[in-house]
């Protein structure tokens, strides 16, 4: 396993090499897709309704849905960004199987979701439209080196985004706890401090960057060997 440090060096390096990315902006919105998409499926998980989905162009979104009892806000709002965390951590695991396509499929597969279920807004529908054919296009027609290339910065990028949005949450829930988001209705529903909700999901978001960063560097040791 990764150790803890290695793996905090790992992700400031990717946080300020990402920046310098053309069009990185772009490609960040595929958190935000994961988070909101994650809150609406645990919606739908425990019978409630989506109204909508709005994605916008400063990585920020918004799910707004409707559930029968005031205790399934909880796991509603968890899922956001534990959801996003898993997710990054599942494309490592998929790369570190070999299964970029199956990666690429899925995160296409995702954002046409979106687009056909749930996103309504105008630049969250024009935004997935034009990832879901991007991807779709690498994922069957590019070239081996541009595929592996195209994954892993959707992949750095997702595991950034969800381990800095998890530490904004945090610093908001200890500087303005009303305006923390998903960890202010957390505490209004459960009873706890946002400052609480806003550290699990900093623990959560960091112990999946380093389950994530161990499959990516094990699957680089097994390449040398071979």
């Amino acid at each position: 396993m990764f150790s803890w440090f290695r793996t905090g060096i790992i992700l400031v390096i990717t946080l300020i090499l990402t920046r310098f990315v053309p069009f990185s902006a772009f490609f960040r919105n595929v958190n935000t897709l994961v988070h909101e998409l994650s809150h609406a499926l645990a919606a739908l998980v425990l019978q409630g309704n989506v109204m909508k989905i709005e994605l916008y162009a400063n990585q920020s979104g918004v799910t707004l849905t409707r559930y029968q009892e005031n205790w399934m806000l909880i796991p509603i709002a968890l899922a956001g960004y534990i959801g996003a965390a898993f997710f990054s951590m599942l494309l490592f695991q998929l790369y570190a199987a070999g299964r970029l396509k199956t990666g690429l499929v899925i995160v296409s597969l995702l954002s046409a979701v979106g687009l056909v279920l749930f996103v309504r807004n105008g630049y969250g529908m024009a935004w997935s439209a034009g990832f879901a054919v991007i991807t779709a296009l690498v994922a069957f027609m590019a070239p081996l080196w541009l595929q592996k290339s195209y994954y892993l910065l959707i992949a750095f990028l997702c595991l950034v985004e969800s381990v800095v949005s998890s530490f904004v949450i945090f610093y908001l829930s200890l500087t303005q706890p009303g305006f923390a988001g998903d960890a202010t209705s957390l505490s209004r529903a459960a009873f706890l401090p946002a400052l609480v909700w806003g550290f699990l999901f900093v623990v959560v978001s960091l112990w999946c960057a380093r389950v994530s960063l161990s499959a990516l560097f094990r699957r680089r040791e097994q390449s040398f060997q071979a």
